[in-house]
């Protein structure tokens, strides 16, 4: 991508690449991406921290069952997002006469909704491991609520708030479903102006030059993410404070709480109802529709066989993601013996993290221009598709797994290799043996998330081997009512598969989110 940006008829050009930055439209494309990430990071920011504190701190009946509904929002695939709020908001739909549809707002607020559990997990999971000694003894001394919060915890929940900020803005600014279900043409982002660029109007150079400053971005980010991480303040005591009773002072925290899980609902339950509308009445003649075509052959092949292919897929690129991520975490937690290495170790750390936002579309594209030739030439590969989903998955699999090994005395692995215990044993008996809940959480992430996945997909998955995210976009883009509740029965079938996923990961107690 980078030599299709600055290389130009076989000659370096790198003002070619300023001078697409330098076109009205990318200006106005990258000024949308950026206010519009910068609104819903702070919404998100707004509506996650109360709703962190209560569902971490406080003693609220079903907490787990909370916490699990929240995530689950984060794991559905986004044109599934865009569907629900297109339904929400819509002439037809419960807030239609609000006039959201096509406007920016609709954006933001699926942005926030996608986005709210990051905050929740990362914010949260720090402030579960708080001393509450401090606050209290700020208290004491006659300092009000609201100053205990501004100089007792926040500071000690700086690291994970501007970690859990600087990962938000970065999932909103390449957010690729959402917006091109959400704002068409109209309201493009970087990332669905790449996705035009490439797929309509074969614009190759100037797609490179946003994918290379998208590329700096994400990069600034992760590192802004990383160094917050690193000065996340240490709880003074390690162990878990019990959760507190919920008092007057809290009901701020638990009206946002509320208000987050009306947020999470509203959509959620606007497409279910959707899909089971039928004319004037309900009934299931939308689910049934999904083992056709579609009305006037809309799809190539059935929704139920794209759900298989969907399935198989994602099971290739879960194992692929797991093996990938399992071999990086070994490599970059080991102990370094030198600076030089270290920083090494730092850096691959960071190189691996790049698909996390870096544009789907933008590896899409990638590989199909770097996989097209002899003797590597996937274009007709069945592995091209999930070996493009695992790449996508990786981030989430290495950020599970990389805590669990790092926290590992290894004093462990140099006793057991005075006993004469070989390396490849050493990690069965020892790291292996630390990784199981987290291998079976990491499977879990990477499973959703490549069930979901659309932006590389709808490069790579060939027209008669669909997934099911490449068939709803599809559906909502055929004329006719019947091709409509078929996309929602499809949307509603996709959500439920990732939230039972999510509802067992969530089981297994695994930070996961927090990680990042």
């Amino acid at each position: 991508m980078v030599a299709q940006g600055f290389v130009v008829d076989g000659r370096f050009a790198p003002g070619e690449v300023l001078e697409v930055l330098a076109r009205p439209r990318v200006r106005r494309v990258v000024w949308f991406t950026l206010w519009s990430a910068a609104a819903g990071t702070a919404l998100t920011l707004l509506l996650g921290v109360p709703t962190a504190y209560a569902l971490y701190r406080l003693r609220l009946p079903g907490r787990a069952v909370l916490r699990a509904a929240l995530l689950v929002p984060f794991v559905l695939p986004t044109v599934v997002v865009g569907v629900a709020f297109r339904q929400l908001i819509g002439e037809a739909g419960p807030l239609g006469g609000l006039g959201l549809d096509g406007t920016p707002v609709a954006i933001i607020a699926a942005l926030v909704f996608f986005n709210l559990a990051v905050v929740v997990r990362t914010v949260g999971s720090s402030w579960e491991s708080l001393d509450p000694r401090p606050a209290e003894a700020a208290a004491a001394l006659g300092a009000a609520p609201l100053r205990v919060f501004l100089t007792v915890t926040l500071p000690a929940l700086r690291g994970a708030v501007v970690s859990a900020a600087s990962v938000v803005f970065l999932f909103c600014a390449t957010a690729f479903g959402v917006v091109l279900v959400l704002g068409g043409l109209r309201y493009a982002t970087v990332e669905t102006e790449i996705y035009l660029l490439t797929n309509n109007l074969l614009d190759l150079q100037a797609a490179a030059a946003l994918s290379l400053l998208q590329l700096l971005v994400v990069t600034v980010l992760l590192v802004v993410a990383h160094r917050a991480r690193s000065r996340r303040a240490a709880p003074i005591d390690r162990r878990t404070p019990a959760p507190a009773r919920p008092g007057r002072g809290d009901l701020p925290a638990l009206a946002a709480t509320a208000l987050a899980l009306v947020l999470v609902a509203l959509p959620l339950g606007t497409l279910l109802a959707g899909s089971l509308r039928v004319g004037e009445g309900w009934g299931l003649d939308n689910y049934r529709a999904l083992g056709t075509t579609g009305s006037g052959r809309a799809l190539v092949v059935p929704v139920t066989e794209a759900l298989g292919n969907s399935l198989r897929t994602a099971v290739d690129a879960t194992w692929m993601s797991l093996a990938m991520g399992l071999l990086v975490a070994v490599v970059v937690t080991r102990r370094s013996r030198s600076t030089v290495e270290r920083r090494v170790r730092a850096g691959l750390d960071g190189l691996f993290m790049l698909p996390l936002g870096v544009s789907a579309v933008t590896l899409g594209f990638g590989f199909l221009i770097t996989l097209d030739q002899p003797p590597v030439d996937l274009r007709d590969s069945p592995l091209l598709v999930p070996i493009a989903q695992a790449l996508v998955a990786l981030p989430l699999v290495v950020r599970t797994i990389v805590p669990v090994l790092a926290g590992i005395d290894d004093r462990q692995r140099q006793a057991a290799a005075s006993l004469g215990a070989s390396p490849l044993r050493i990690l069965a008996s020892i790291d292996l043996a630390a990784l199981r809940q987290p291998l079976l959480a990491a499977g879990g992430f990477a499973f959703a998330v490549s069930l979901g996945e659309f932006g590389a997909t709808s490069f790579l998955a060939r027209a008669e081997h669909p997934t099911v995210p490449v068939v709803i976009f599809r559906l909502i883009g055929s004329p006719g009512l019947d091709n409509l509740g078929m996309a929602l029965a499809a949307s509603v079938v996709l959500a439920g598969a990732t939230a039972v996923v999510m509802l067992l990961v969530e089981r297994l107690r695994v930070p996961g989110l927090g990680g990042f």
